[in-house]
């Protein structure tokens, strides 16, 4: 059965090369904003040229610079935050608009299902979004690199195993969209990556560690 068309967008704003991606449903015009971490009025200007309406937010983890729009976002149109519920805490926003989540569920964004996958290890409540084959990675997976995991709640062994035993097993033909622009391309399939990314195609943890300067 053929994947039901939808709406993706990846927007460059910010300083520091942040990706912001909206997707939606076409046939109902509703749309969600990942990582409104600039630019508020860019991203609404943006969906309101497309005919979209927005109707939730998801943040893929708490820092800065994915999340530093949410208050403005959220002064001009109410809509719900999902944030996995590690991460939740660390949102400086009305508490009302907060929706806590798990690695696992489902949120739709019309008739668009959008698969929620915990990938802690950058932060406790990393998360990475599955929609259709499209993978929005937040910073947990780079193209040929990896998220840092050396801030106060990152966990190296942790990333590993998001990495190795949560994305490596998906399929090769799901596009990698990554929370920020670092490399020559903005997006790439996932199989090229197990092939040439040595963070996602690290045989075991000790050479992960070794990779990332915790060995």
């Amino acid at each position: 059965m053929a994947e039901r068309p939808f709406y993706l967008k990846q927007l460059e704003l910010g300083p520091m090369q942040n990706f912001i991606y909206l997707i939606g449903d076409p046939a109902t015009r509703e749309a969600a904003v990942v990582d409104p971490g600039w630019e508020v009025p860019a991203i609404l200007k943006q969906l309101e040229e497309d005919g979209y309406t927005l109707t939730k937010a998801f943040v893929t983890h708490h820092h800065f610079d994915h999340v530093m729009g949410l208050k403005p976002l959220l002064e001009a149109v109410d809509v719900p935050v999902h944030v996995h519920r590690d991460d939740a805490s660390y949102l400086e926003i009305q508490r009302s608009s907060v929706k806590e989540v798990s690695g696992g569920d489902t949120i739709q964004v019309g008739g668009l299902p959008v698969k929620l996958i915990h990938t802690p290890g950058h932060t406790q409540g990393s998360q990475c979004l599955l929609v259709n084959d499209r993978l929005l990675s937040g910073d947990t997976l780079f193209i040929r690199a990896c998220g840092r995991c050396d801030f106060p709640d990152s966990d190296p062994k942790q990333l590993y195993n998001s990495l190795a035993s949560t994305l490596r097993p998906l399929d090769d033909q799901t596009v990698l969209c990554p929370g920020h622009n670092y490399a020559e391309v903005p997006t790439v399939r996932l199989g090229e990556e197990k092939r040439t990314n040595p963070f996602l195609s690290s045989p075991t943890l000790q050479d992960f560690l070794r990779l990332v300067g915790h060995a």
